[in-house]
């Protein structure tokens, strides 16, 4: 995850949430990827290290456990950068440069200087990321699969340049473990930015949050009380499918569309759901700050674990191309 700001209650329910949920059942890598920041705002760096002990404090409050994963930063491990260079030397230009992602960044982000090698090269960087622990799985949405592809291309024409060294294939090909990806619309129905300032924080206070959601867009055709309205286009509803239970969702989509409930009541029905899930977040997180050395220290601990598999893995790289 790219250590840009604060995060909100997007990155919970498109990532997070699920990577709790996995480290129950897998030995998971989770990463700051500093490095990856810098692809698009490399003029921008006054932030970060604050931002990366932001984003850990985020992680840990979520449930993220440094005793069942690997939490660590993409920059202290410098095999990282090696290994992209090693890649960077086999991988055709033709491959980077039909990365879907990278022409529709490139059409949407007019605002920043994007002609540069790091932005064409960072589908390449992720593939060292992942082909440094020998990933059996990448948990993705379905947009992200072509990135996962590359890594399978990449890992295969290293094994056939280079393999006939080794008694088995030096680098791993991963497996996309498809995911759920929810997108939720900020408060203001665009997409949720700290840069529009239409985001819920994960840090967020209870007054804070209802101060956001209260004022909330919904489905316009409802500008008076008794006017029936649509769920399915109220970001709104959006927000319930995400936290509320089944029968608040019900709830709230029959009202909608009968207009027995109006846009306040459902907000109200929604915080009932919202509130108790990000109240015990932003409180274990308030006590994590009061300790910077433990967050420190645990990513300490992370950097340590995971340079240790980087280490192995670029001897056995090393030896297979015979430097």
């Amino acid at each position: 995850m790219r250590p840009t700001g604060p995060l909100h209650i997007g990155h919970w329910v498109g990532a997070l949430r699920n990577w709790v949920t996995l480290q129950n059942e897998y030995e998971c890598f989770y990463f700051i990827a500093d490095w990856h920041m810098l692809t698009t705002d490399y003029a921008n760096t006054e932030a970060l290290q604050d931002n990366r002990f932001q984003m850990i404090l985020d992680w840990l409050a979520c449930g993220l456990d440094p005793d069942r994963s690997t939490l660590f930063v993409q920059s202290a491990i410098k095999e990282h950068a090696e290994l992209h260079l090693l890649l960077s030397m086999i991988t055709p230009l033709g491959w980077l440069e039909r990365v879907p992602s990278y022409k529709e960044m490139r059409e949407n982000l007019t605002d920043k200087d994007l002609g540069t090698y790091g932005f064409l090269g960072y589908p390449l960087l992720q593939s060292a990321d992942i082909l440094m622990y020998h990933a059996d799985f990448v948990p993705v949405g379905e947009d992200q699969v072509p990135h996962v592809e590359l890594t399978r291309e990449i890992a295969r024409r290293f094994n056939f340049i280079y393999g006939q060294r080794s008694a088995r294939p030096v680098l791993a090909e991963p497996q996309s473990l498809l995911t759920q990806v929810p997108r939720l619309p900020g408060t203001d129905g665009r997409k949720m930015s700290k840069s529009f300032g239409n985001d819920v924080k994960l840090s967020d206070d209870p007054a804070t949050i209802e101060k956001k959601i209260l004022p909330m867009v919904t489905d316009p055709a409802r500008k008076r009380r008794q006017d029936p309205g649509n769920p399915d286009i109220c970001p709104v509803f959006d927000y319930h499918k995400a936290f509320s239970s089944a029968e608040t969702q019900a709830w709230a989509a029959h009202g909608c569309r009968t207009a027995e409930i109006g846009c306040i009541d459902c907000k109200r029905g929604l915080l009932k759901h919202l509130l108790p899930i990000l109240e015990p977040i932003a409180a274990k997180r308030r006590k994590l700050e009061a300790k910077p050395e433990e967050a420190k220290e645990i990513l300490q601990h992370g950097n340590k674990a995971a340079r240790q598999v980087a280490e192995v893995t670029m001897s056995g790289v090393r030896e297979a191309m015979l430097l």
